[in-house]
């Protein structure tokens, strides 16, 4: 018997790894001739790079950098050596969790110091780099990116714009003189599950800059500033990007890794997945076992589980999947490679015990599953 198996983290409690093991610990309890395959999986938001890492084998490194409002921090990022691949998840350096919620600004706050992450990985030989993005603290269309790569975001009097999206509205020019000429030799991947454009009512500023403190005035204000960067770049790059999907990503870092570093834009968990080779993995294998915090309905929106579900379907293996609790329409899962799903707890429980006993509750309830599939199998 083979079993691969590939979860998610469990938000507030273990990582994917931790998940994984426990699992792995349950069903060689059962089965313990079965050969596992622990490969564990994200979608593209936090966890993203310790879940590749994890299985390919790869290192953290650390920079420092810009914070969203100026101030020094460290930010870790991934690298695979042997591929020369770099993992960049955007709100290590550029991310909400890093500001006080009293101190949050749209209208300021920048994407610095993920250029500067990017310059890193460039030093570093990089030949990819997946740019993974949510969490952003950020509403400045990824000027402050291009602006440490080398670009220089320019007013009427050819001074340097101060930092953030407001300040968008005053650019008159974009000078790519000393934008640095290794970009145009290395693959960038836009890793993001957000379709939202740069601009409009869907569009960063609206959707996403008031979470990020922006008053509605602000908001309004935003959007013209990122829909003036828009008619520049446009000018400029003989190419409009603002409507396309995706460009609207963390603050409309997205627009600018599009529009500038040409990035190809695809989602999360497709790109973990490609890169823990997955599918390679699930072939001949006779279960799959994945799992995340929630399971329901929203999961068909790219979550880790779903594309798990995709891959596995495609190589006629079934899906199990082990949640720490089920909400509303995950059946909807059943349509979608997902053979049978459970939840962690059998009785009542609140979610910081849960949390607290996440690992032991994995492990039981792997159990359960895999003696009833012993029992099925043996009476057949």
């Amino acid at each position: 018997m083979k079993v691969i198996i590939a979860p998610d983290s469990f938000k507030d409690s273990l990582s994917a790894q931790a998940i994984a093991e426990a699992i792995a610990c349950g069903w060689q309890s059962v089965f313990p001739e079965a050969e596992i395959i622990i490969c564990p999986m994200a979608d593209g938001g936090e966890g993203s790079i310790e879940a590749v890492l994890e299985a390919c084998a790869g290192e953290w490194r650390e920079q420092s950098v810009q914070g969203p409002l100026g101030e020094s921090v460290i930010a870790k990022w991934g690298w695979l050596n042997t591929e020369k691949i770099a993992l960049i998840e955007m709100a290590q350096a550029s991310g909400i969790q890093l500001v006080k919620p009293s101190q949050r600004n749209a209208c300021i706050s920048s994407t610095f110091g993920t250029g500067e992450l990017i310059l890193a990985a460039l030093d570093a030989g990089a030949k990819e780099i997946v740019l993974t993005v949510g969490g952003s603290a950020t509403n400045d269309a990824g000027a402050g990116l291009l602006s440490a790569l080398g670009a220089q975001l320019l007013d009427k009097n050819n001074n340097a714009l101060p930092k953030g999206g407001l300040a968008l509205q005053q650019l008159a020019k974009v000078d790519l003189t000393d934008f640095d000429p290794r970009i145009q030799e290395t693959k960038f991947v836009l890793a993001a599950d957000v379709t939202n454009p740069l601009c409009g009512k869907n569009g960063a500023s609206y959707v996403f800059a008031p979470q990020k403190g922006a008053t509605q005035d602000q908001v309004l204000q935003l959007d013209q500033s990122l829909n003036h960067f828009s008619d520049i770049s446009a000018q400029l790059l003989a190419a409009d990007k603002r409507n396309e999907p995706g460009t609207g990503a963390a603050g409309g870092l997205g627009f600018a890794a599009k529009a500038y570093l040409n990035a190809e834009y695809r989602s999360g968990v497709e790109i973990i997945a490609e890169l823990n080779q997955l599918s390679n993995k699930i072939q001949g294998a006779d279960w799959v076992i994945t799992g995340e915090g929630k399971f329901d309905g929203q999961t068909l929106n790219g979550k880790t589980p779903f594309g798990v579900a995709q891959i596995a379907q495609r190589a006629n293996v079934p899906v199990i999947v082990i949640a720490g609790t089920l909400g509303e329409n995950y059946q909807e899962l059943y349509h979608s490679g997902v053979c049978a799903a459970f939840s962690l707890t059998a009785g009542p429980i609140n979610l910081e015990e849960a949390c607290m006993n996440a690992a032991h509750l994995i492990y039981e309830r792997t159990i359960d599953i895999a003696r009833l599939i012993k029992i099925s199998s043996a009476n057949k």
